[in-house]
């Protein structure tokens, strides 16, 4: 599967003009998910490797432009978990991705340190197209400590032609060697305004650009991602009656990921409640009227925290949904 064109946001576009008028060999990119550093990152990557770059970033017409789009530009290394990598249409090594063909191994959900030993590599190597080279690297908190300190040393005394940008929704869990080698770049949250206008140019209606932005606690790449994903601004706003109900049904097609997900938000919303806060990810007429005590919603949100650790290997899907959907609908009729 490739990556669906989306427009480039226009806060995505101000701060890749803002970037490339400063120096520097090694970008951090960091802030939540849902911001933008990947497309901010590839940018980036796209401007350092043009033919014929303007103060705007690159022109989108020349073969080094043409050479990203199709993933097989000879001087740009791209690392990430290989889930992400084949999502997003980037290839894998020929070793990794015959040792996936052939059932070895499943793809990576972190980055490889085989991945970043070839990275290095690729680093010392003459540019092919004579433009100098790009490392990009997202998300970054998911290099292990050794992967990361196989990065440490390039970073520390980069080859003459290269330069690094690492996109992180999580810069707390880099080395902090790796953040003080990198210019720190704190990615801007836009305004409501212009997130919703950005989303109906991407097809999505008013109102259900409205619902998918709460959905995503305001972050608009995250808002996209739930638009695109199939679900209804219905079935998100009839959720926490669903649950209450312990109805499987309502999330009977969602990854036990999405799910804990899911529920979080729910659990923040009347927590937030519980103390006479506003809900960030639900409207309040969505959220049940007698909100749950404290201790319980306290005691649910440890829990939903401790089944996220797990939620990528759960030992049965069906079992751990009808878990997560018991646990939830009791909470919400905790009484203590």
């Amino acid at each position: 599967m490739s990556e669906t064109k989306v427009a480039l946001a226009p806060w995505i576009a101000a701060q890749r003009t803002s970037l490339l008028a400063q120096r520097g060999h090694a970008w951090l990119l960091q802030g939540p998910s849902g911001l933008g550093q990947y497309a901010l990152g590839l940018e980036l990557v796209r401007a350092w490797l043009c033919d014929a770059p303007t103060e705007q970033g690159a022109c989108g017409q020349c073969s080094s432009c043409h050479a990203i789009d199709v993933r097989t530009h000879a001087d740009l290394c791209v690392l990430m978990p290989e889930v992400q990598m084949m999502a997003l249409g980037w290839p894998l090594s020929e070793k990794a991705q015959a040792d996936i063909d052939d059932k070895k191994r499943k793809p990576s959900r972190e980055i490889r340190v085989e991945a970043m030993r070839d990275a290095v590599e690729f680093s010392q190597r003459t540019s092919a197209r004579g433009k100098g080279k790009a490392v990009l690297v997202y998300p970054a908190e998911q290099m292990n400590h050794i992967t990361a300190n196989a990065l440490l040393k390039t970073l520390e005394e980069p080859p003459g032609d290269v330069r690094f940008v690492l996109a992180s929704e999580a810069a707390h869990q880099l080395l902090p060697t790796i953040r003080s080698r990198c210019l720190g770049h704190t990615m801007v949250w836009p305004a409501q305004d212009q997130m919703l206008q950005w989303l109906q140019g991407q097809g999505i209606a008013a109102d259900a650009a409205v619902s998918f932005l709460r959905a995503a606690g305001g972050r608009p790449d995250d808002a996209l991602a739930l638009a695109r994903s199939g679900r209804s601004p219905q079935a998100w706003s009839a959720l926490p009656q669903a649950v209450a109900k312990g109805d499987v049904t309502a999330l009977g097609d969602w990854s036990p990921a999405q799910v804990i997900d899911a529920l979080q938000k729910l659990c923040h919303d009347l927590l937030a409640a519980s103390v006479g806060g506003a809900p960030r990810y639900f409207a309040p007429a969505d959220l049940p009227k007698a909100v749950p005590p404290l201790g319980a919603l306290t005691r649910w949100s440890r829990a939903l925290a401790k089944a996220a650790r797990t939620a990528d290997h759960p030992f049965n899907a069906g079992l751990m949904l009808e878990a997560l959907v018991a646990q939830a609908r009791n909470t919400l009729h905790s009484k203590h």
